[in-house]
């Protein structure tokens, strides 16, 4: 016994044996206090009516033992039979040995404090540890002895030990101090000691972390220490992580988990745990917590940054019961709930799960609401913000009763109120809702609901003028509502934005703005493609503002690549070649236009953006441009003038040879150039357009077909024509296009275009050859409009397919 504390095995690699404490005199064990059967000290000794004295425990087994084997009950140290197996507490021995242990515990409690010092030996320091532990599991109230002994702040120093070992022991100590011992507890709650536990938790894959993670969940079994741990800078980070690990333990990553679950009691830890990803607690809290406590967490949420999946996640937990706060709640919980659904309302996914929970109707309602009961105007932007994101999340609006007589979201009524309070309050309040209008006419199915709602109202001039808005956002809300009304309203935007008032001027100086490529630039040149292409007052008024210039140097720079890289280049380029192309459409009213084709050689822009691949908007606008260029070439080639003729030719005329001009245009007969009549022979474009006849976008094909249709026009030489088309290798491509009968007006323009061609005798009957264009030709001849009817009968009599009556009855049209 003076050799070691209670004749445990080995601690560590270290034996027993190996550990001196200084010489310190014990108390010797009497044999009185031995147990004959355990051979330990007795704790509970009764004696037998033979005088015999066993540890109560063991006696009991053995009497036992003897029962279930049939044997005789007798003493297991003499081995006679008893008559009786009663058993009389040895209330004196017991005392005994108890005066005895403690008087022994206290000097091995002395001894231990002693070697708890950072100046021992690793050896000392672990056997020191390990009675502590043992005297602690002997019985609890020796973990009161232990505190008395001032133990627990020693144990605490052991982890400052440069030895992994006594570290861990010490965790492995500080555990067993304690568990079950609020009074123990306390002690660790003092000072940096917490603090001191979790740093061990940044010790990956550590015995340490295993053990700090087995004190800390024993410590969050007190309230106390829950608010402790949780206060710890990245403690409930670390936990969580833990709690997520697939490379720790299972038994460390179930203590995270329990202690995480402890610290729950505390609601600045829900708090922590929701921001670090952990959702549940909270979301607990909002649906079973007391009112205060929902109405907190329903606050905290709207604060939190939330990824997309945990929105969803959210919204199917909780949405319902947001919406039920929202509904019926005090204007704080209100507010609470208004800025939990805000938060969790922007991603589609969610609002779409948010609209099926049912919030729209309760959403308008508070937005339209005025008197005792609405909301406060800060609260009205939140509802206005929360409406905009789940109309944008494409949802079926004209489908969801909002109010009474089964009004939908776009029904005119509630149409009409949108647009009143966008009218009667504030920039905030009106962007948003602005939003909501631009949500429901991005959808096929309610943007007609929205545009007659709008007529009805008049409030097309009150849409325009914020286009005049200093706020960058309500400009840009704005201006994309009305890009979506334009398909549908462009005439009478034309009319809004045409005059003195300015609201033309402050789009063209959006778009201007040197400050890259943005989403308020790409609307606002969007908005003004949409406008009628035709609507001459509107191109004049753009060229007095000298609108065309600043596009046509915008188009060259990005031609160059100054603005590469932002998501908004596609849509702004998209945008500034349709409005260019507008001064092609009225050429022939507008002599300013013609002039600013000519000075810009636009022209030539437009057959290098032929090429533009992979942007076939452009291409095509580009295709349709040149035909309207192309439409004007006849009238803008100039004539030769012709020599008067010599006298004999004056008098005999049938003697004088017609003069012989070179150099002009075989399609126009006259002189031609890129530049100034706007040629596409002369351009070279005709390759270009032939290329994009193979293109897999039809509307590009058709434009590509429109703008070759002009050099088989009326007001050139058709066979000509037809010769450069051919040079071109033009002449396959288009039948290939009549052939493929993608759509009715690629058929009608492929109709057209093959019957002038095949006016050419020598095309005429290399093409009566092949049968599948003969086929295409009665189909259309068949199946097509009056007009293609008409021509396609044409084209069938140049092949023979039809014939030609003409000569035989000369009168029948």
């Amino acid at each position: 016994m003076a050799d070691s504390w209670d004749g445990s095995s080995e601690i560590g690699s270290q034996s027993d044996e190996s550990f001196h404490f200084e010489r310190v005199h014990l108390e010797p064990i009497y044999d009185a206090f031995v147990c004959p059967l355990t051979k330990q000290v007795m704790s509970d000794p009764v004696t037998l009516e033979n005088g015999q004295t066993f540890e109560r425990e063991a006696i009991e087994k053995w009497f036992r033992e003897c029962k279930e084997s049939g044997r005789k009950m007798v003493c297991p140290l003499t081995l006679k039979e008893l008559k009786s197996t009663d058993m009389n507490p040895s209330l004196a021995l017991r005392n005994t040995i108890e005066e005895w242990t403690a008087r022994n515990e206290a000097v091995q409690l002395d001894m231990a404090r002693r070697s708890l010092n950072l100046g021992s030996s690793e050896t000392e320091i672990l056997h020191a540890l390990k009675y502590v532990e043992h005297i602690c599991q002997k019985s609890r109230s020796n973990k009161h002895i232990a505190r008395s002994a001032g133990l627990i702040p020693l144990i605490v120093d052991m982890l400052k030990s440069g030895s992994r070992r006594v570290r861990c022991k010490a965790l492995e100590t500080l555990r067993i101090v304690v568990e079950e011992d609020a009074e123990n507890k306390e002690m660790l709650a003092e000072g940096d000691i917490v603090r001191t536990i979790v740093k061990f938790l940044s010790h990956e894959l550590s015995k340490e972390r295993e053990e700090a993670v087995s004190l800390l969940y024993e410590l969050s079994k007190s309230e106390t220490l829950c608010e402790k741990i949780g206060s710890v800078n990245g403690a409930i980070l670390i936990l969580v992580g833990m709690t997520s690990s697939k490379s720790e333990n299972l038994l460390t990553v179930e203590r995270a988990e329990k202690t995480l679950e402890n610290l729950e009691k505390c609601e600045n830890n829900v708090r922590q745990m929701a921001e670090n990803g952990r959702l549940q607690p909270l979301l607990t809290q909002i649906l079973e917590g007391r009112p205060e406590t929902k109405l907190s967490m329903a606050s905290y949420l709207g604060e939190l940054v939330l990824n997309n999946d945990v929105k969803v996640i959210v919204a199917k937990t909780v949405g319902s019961s947001l919406i039920n706060i929202m509904r019926s709640g005090t204007m704080e919980s209100r507010e609470s709930a208004l800025k939990a659904l805000n938060q969790i309302s922007s991603y589609e996914a969610s609002a779409k799960v948010l609209i099926e929970a049912g919030i729209l109707p309760p959403l308008v309602k508070d937005l339209f609401t005025v008197g005792s009961n609405q909301l406060p105007m800060r609260l009205k932007e939140v509802s206005a913000t929360i409406l905009a994101n789940v109309v944008n999340s494409g949802y079926d609006f004209d489908s969801i009763l909002v109010g009474s007589d089964d009004q939908t979201l776009v029904s005119e009524d509630i149409v009409h109120n949108l647009l009143h309070l966008i009218s009667n309050t504030g920039p905030a309040i009106e962007c948003k809702l602005l939003q909501v209008l631009v949500g429901l006419t991005s959808s096929k199915t309610t943007v007609l609901n929205v545009v007659a709602a709008i007529k009805s109202s008049g409030a097309t001039i009150s849409l325009v003028q914020f286009i005049e808005a200093p706020q960058k956002d309500l400009r840009v809300a704005s201006i994309k509502l009305l890009q979506n009304l334009s398909p549908l309203m462009g005439q009478e935007l034309a009319d809004a934005l045409r005059g003195s008032v300015g609201q033309l001027s402050s789009l063209i100086k959006v778009i201007s703005e040197n400050i890259g490529i943005t989403e308020e630039q790409a609307a606002a040149v969007g908005l003004l493609a949409d406008l009628p292409e035709r609507d001459l007052g509107l191109t004049r008024q753009m060229l007095d503002e000298s609108a065309f210039q600043m596009i046509i140097n915008r188009v060259a720079r990005i031609r160059q690549g100054e603005t590469r890289g932002t998501r908004f280049v596609t849509p702004f380029l998209e945008g500034l070649v349709r409005v260019l192309a507008r001064v092609t459409f009225v050429l022939a009213d507008e002599p300013d236009c013609v002039a600013l084709c000519r000075e810009n050689n636009l022209a030539q822009l437009f057959t290098d953006m032929l090429q533009a691949n992979g942007l076939d908007n452009v291409q095509m606008i580009s295709a349709t441009a040149l035909e309207n260029l192309s439409l004007e070439s006849k009238n803008l080639t100039r004539l030769p003038e012709l020599p008067p003729p010599g006298l004999c030719g004056s008098i005999f005329p049938c003697f004088s040879k017609p003069p012989t001009i070179s150099g002009l245009c075989k399609l126009h007969r006259g002189t031609c150039t890129q530049r100034e009549s706007f040629c596409l022979l002369e351009g070279q474009a005709v390759e270009k357009l032939v290329a994009l006849l193979d293109h897999t976008n039809e509307r590009v094909v058709e434009a590509a077909l429109a703008a070759l249709s002009t050099l088989l026009d009326d007001g050139v030489d058709i066979e000509q024509g037809v010769t450069v088309l051919c040079e071109a290798e033009g002449i396959k491509p288009i039948l290939d296009v009549l052939l493929e009968k993608r759509t009715d007006n690629l058929r009608r323009r492929a109709v057209w275009v093959v019957e002038r061609i095949l006016r050419t005798d020598d095309i005429a009957y290399e093409v009566s050859g092949d049968p599948n264009v003969s086929t295409a030709l009665v189909d259309a001849f068949q199946h097509g409009d009056y007009r293609t009817r008409q021509i396609a009968e044409r084209a069938l009599k140049h092949v023979d397919k039809i014939p030609n009556f003409s000569g035989i009855f000369p009168n029948m049209g």
